[in-house]
């Protein structure tokens, strides 16, 4: 319950120790602000307020009362403030004992001293039970009177007392008188008690002739009676009096009779007036209740109930009766009218404790306590499915307004919430920046909206319900008059409704989650239960952003409700449901992922930088840590919180969307490489500037063919093979993934497989045309192996197929150098393996055929010999050992002859296999 003013603070108490009804001044902060906020003030234990007087914000002026501590801590209490504290204490010093005509400041109270005065056989007036000083000689005070309290504790030094104690008494008053002194004073005492022993008896001794002659005069007066009543005819003196008397009477009655009249209707009248004076509080009660009521005077109508009910409760005067069963019938229709305003809602907690204090005070029938927690946990309710009912209501009405309006599945980049603030508002990440800050917040999903409202509400009012219970079970919601008569039947009540209360506080966050379910998880909901916690009617998902949002909503209301120390089994409730929107909100980010990674393909522009990639493969990296990015907050476990990946069923569907992410992303390169040129818009493509320009064609208006797609791809996919596989697995271990081996061996099988057909392709589309021509340039102009001319030098055919592989050289360098070996020692293998064949066909050479074959094949074989594998080697092999063997020294001389001429003649052709072999050697 908050107040509008800090609690009052005593800092200072002068004096600061003194015995009771000493006055005191009270000094501090926040003291109230006005006699009637100050509601309470006790020193030492014992309430003071009868006797305080305010005098500012700042100071206090009261008496000390009796009091059971020694020392104790000054509070002050005030409707404002509250109860305060102290930073000082006063001590409580006992009272001197005052002789009984020694002259005090303060009342004493008498009863200390005069105990024994009922009994009346020693006949000994009060002022003579305690003498000043019983042994006679002078007194001396020389000791401390604490020191001697813990001498002798328990004893006293007074000796009218039942625990006195004579050394005491001698040490305190006579502790340096000499024994002949205390001797005297033996005699002295021994003397004042002899007095007292004679008593009554000496006091009729000294007065027995008085007695004497009133006995003479006693019985002279009766003798002389009874003389006159036998001599005398007339009759005795007695009635001749009474005779007179009685005519006197009636004389005085004639002559007086008209005033005595009036004199009997005046004292009526008076006494009448007197009664009416005297009893007027009961009488001018019913009007004053009524008054006070509309006032809202309710404490005052209270103390005046109580207080006629004191005085008049019982009585059985009729006209009190009368006036008091007026005041009973007042008082029920406070009661009423009190109950009425306690179950209204809503109402804030202070005034709910105020009128169950009012209920209390007048002994109302029932449990209004228990009948207020009931009507506001209804009122709860009720407020958070009015809540779910407007929202649904507004969004049926403005469909508009719902449409996916910060769904971000339009947007082409990386979708990233900010983080959330600690108010649980949404903040917008360095990727919403522009084009939607601006509006951002008007957007929120009606459903999002609707939880947001939904803890809001519960927030501002469980609190004040839990507390009410508290105060219910501790009984402080009851006067202190009434938590003294009723203890015993409350702390009943207290366990009956226990379970009771259990089960309201089970109810509300029962209805806090399936409303929180029915809006943001709908298929969790039985179908039973749709009517009541849905009824949204959207047929589109909420993103992972918002999901995470709403988490962070549920998790701080979680918080909340746990600093009120409700019990955690009636929280479990909520901990289940965040976890179930955890876990949704990782799969519903990851399937978003797979959708914008879907559209990856639409952003490559081909742009090949020096290490022969595009952006796609960094773009698809950056998007999953984007994703991952966003679900930190999901993932990370608060206190008491359970791991997402905890079940098998979540692990396993999580791994599966995440290889599907890998999957789409392979899938997007796949279709990038076969995709027909006429859907290709490239105008332009980026090379290494140190790269040799072989073609020198490569310029602004350059097309990419389908043949450097592949290659660019073969790039990628050789850069996600080595780096980026590697990095979002290590990114999904740091997030706390479960099966990240299964998802790089499945991911990595999946791109290996891609990367394997697709240089297959390659390569087909190299290999093949150079293969195919070299049958035919072998044999043009019907060149026969076993009639042919001495060999002048390397035929055309070879040179052409070498320049076939130049430029496979080039068009690969061009794009990725590391491909460069892949990709030639397989052309080079199926060249190499077409030559053996052709050779292994020929029936028989010549010896200038066998010559010309031997040049050709090991020209071949020694200008690609830096691609050459153990394949293609076989394949030379073979075709050299398919030709006869050179006899002559003669044609190995001209055979190498013929090398070193080709070679001359090819260099600058062949530079790049010589640049290939010089990077190789360093490598």
């Amino acid at each position: 319950m908050s107040r509008s003013r800090q609690p009052p603070l005593v800092t200072g108490i002068s004096p600061n120790e003194g015995i009771p009804w000493t006055k005191v001044t009270i000094r501090g902060e926040n003291l109230g602000t006005g006699p009637t906020d100050l509601i309470g003030l006790t020193i030492c234990g014992h309430n003071c307020l009868l006797t305080a007087e305010w005098m500012s914000a700042s100071k206090i002026v009261c008496r000390v009362g009796q009091a059971k501590n020694d020392k104790g801590d000054i509070i002050v209490t005030t409707k404002s403030g509250g109860r305060g504290t102290s930073t000082v204490s006063f001590k409580l010093l006992k009272p001197e004992k005052i002789g009984i005509l020694d002259q005090s400041a303060v009342w004493v109270d008498e009863m200390n001293y005069y105990d024994m005065r009922t009994d009346r056989n020693k006949g000994i007036p009060p002022l003579s039970l305690r003498p000043a000083n019983p042994l006679g000689i002078e007194i001396e005070n020389k000791f401390s009177q604490k020191d001697l309290e813990m001498l002798f504790h328990g004893m006293s030094a007074d000796f009218t007392s039942e625990n006195f104690s004579a050394a005491w008494y001698l040490i305190e008053n006579h502790s340096n008188t000499s024994f002949e002194q205390l001797k005297m004073a033996v005699t002295n005492l021994k003397r004042q008690a002899n007095k007292k022993s004679e008593g009554s008896l000496a006091y009729v001794k000294g007065g027995l002739s008085t007695f004497f002659e009133a006995q003479d005069a006693l019985s002279a007066i009766h003798q002389k009676l009874e003389a006159d009543g036998t001599e005398k005819v007339e009759g005795s003196m007695t009635q001749k009096l009474e005779n007179v008397l009685n005519r006197a009477s009636n004389t005085a009655d004639t002559l007086f009779q008209e005033v005595l009249g009036r004199k009997d209707k005046a004292d009526s009248t008076r006494n009448a007036l007197n009664v009416l004076q005297r009893f007027k509080f009961l009488f001018n009660l019913p009007l004053n209740i009524e008054r006070n009521i509309q006032k809202g005077d309710y404490d005052v109508v209270i103390n005046d109930y109580e207080k006629a009910k004191s005085l008049f409760g019982k009585t059985e005067v009729q006209v009190f009766k009368k006036y008091y069963a007026e005041v009973e019938t007042r008082i029920e229709a406070l009661r009423e009218l009190l109950l009425d305003k306690l179950l209204e809602t809503p109402s804030t907690l202070h005034d709910q404790k105020r009128y169950i204090r009012y209920l209390s005070d007048l002994h109302a029938s029932g449990d209004p306590a228990w009948q207020c927690i009931g009507a506001q946990h209804k009122w709860i309710l009720q407020l958070m499915h009015s809540c779910k009912e407007g929202y649904v209501k507004d969004l049926k009405g403005n469909p508009g307004l719902h449409s996916p309006m910060l769904d971000l599945d339009n947007d082409t980049r990386p979708s990233v919430l900010g983080h959330l603030s600690q108010t649980a508002s949404l903040k917008r990440g360095s990727s919403f920046q522009s084009g939607r800050d601006d509006t951002w917040r008007y957007k929120t999903p009606h459903r999002v909206a609707f939880v947001e409202k939904l803890t809001k509400l519960v927030l501002s009012q469980l609190p004040n319900f839990w507390k009410l219970w508290i105060s219910y079970v501790n009984g402080s919601l009851f006067s202190e008059t009434a938590e003294k008569s009723g203890q015993i039947e409350r702390s009943k009540n207290v366990r009956q409704r226990q379970n009771d209360f259990k089960k309201m506080i089970q109810e509300v966050m029962h209805s806090l989650v399936k409303l929180t379910r029915g809006a943001l998880l709908p298929l969790s909901i039985r179908d039973g239960e749709a009517k009541q916690y849905g009824g949204w009617e959207v047929k589109c998902e909420l993103s992972g952003q918002w999901l995470a949002h709403a988490i962070q909503t549920v998790r701080l209301t979680h918080e909340s409700l746990t600093a009120l120390e409700i019990p955690n089994d009636l929280l479990q409730t909520i901990q289940d449901l965040i976890l179930d929107l955890r876990v949704r909100c990782v799969m519903a980010t990851l399937q978003h992922t797979a959708e914008e990674i879907k559209r990856l393909a639409e952003k490559e522009d081909w742009i090949v930088d020096n290490e022969g990639l595009t952006s796609l493969p960094c773009q698809f990296e950056q998007c999953i840590v984007c994703s991952l990015q966003s679900l930190k907050g999901v993932l990370e476990c608060k206190p008491g919180e359970a791991s997402v990946f905890q079940q098998p069923k979540t692990q396993e569907e999580v791994c599966q969307l995440s290889i599907n992410i890998m999957q789409v992303f392979i899938y997007c390169l796949e279709q990038l490489s076969t995709k027909p040129d006429a859907d290709i818009d490239t105008t332009h493509l980026s090379v290494d500037v140190s790269s040799p320009d072989l073609f020198g064609s490569i310029h602004e208006d350059f097309s990419l063919t389908s043949e450097q797609r592949l290659l660019i791809v073969l790039s990628n996919c050789c850069y996600l093979e080595r780096h980026t596989f590697l990095n979002i697995a290590e990114h999904f271990e740091k997030h706390n993934f479960q099966g990240i081996e299964k998802i790089t061996q499945v991911s990595m099988a999946s791109l290996k497989e891609l990367d394997q057909r697709l240089f297959e392709n390659y390569i087909e589309l190299k290999a093949d045309p150079i293969v195919g021509s070299l049958e035919p340039g072998i044999y043009a102009g019907y060149f026969d192996w076993k009639d042919c001319l001495p060999p002048t030098g390397v035929r055309n055919y070879l040179k052409e197929a070498l320049v076939n592989i130049i430029a496979v050289h080039a068009e690969v360098f061009t794009i990725s150098k590391e491909l460069v070996p892949r990709v030639l020692s397989k052309v080079i293998e199926a060249v190499s393996e077409e030559l053996s064949r052709l050779m292994q066909c020929v029936s028989s050479f010549s010896k200038n055929g066998a010559l010309q074959a031997r040049l050709e094949i090991c020209a071949l074989r020694d200008t690609v010999a830096v691609y050459l594998t153990p394949e293609s080697k076989s394949s030379f092999k073979q075709a050299l050992e398919a030709l006869p063997q050179l006899s002559s020294g003669a044609d190995k001389k001209l055979l190498e002859e013929l090398l070193n001429k080709f070679k001359s003649s090819m260099h600058l052709q062949l530079t790049c296999f010589q640049a290939a072999s010089s990077t190789m050697m360093k490598t």
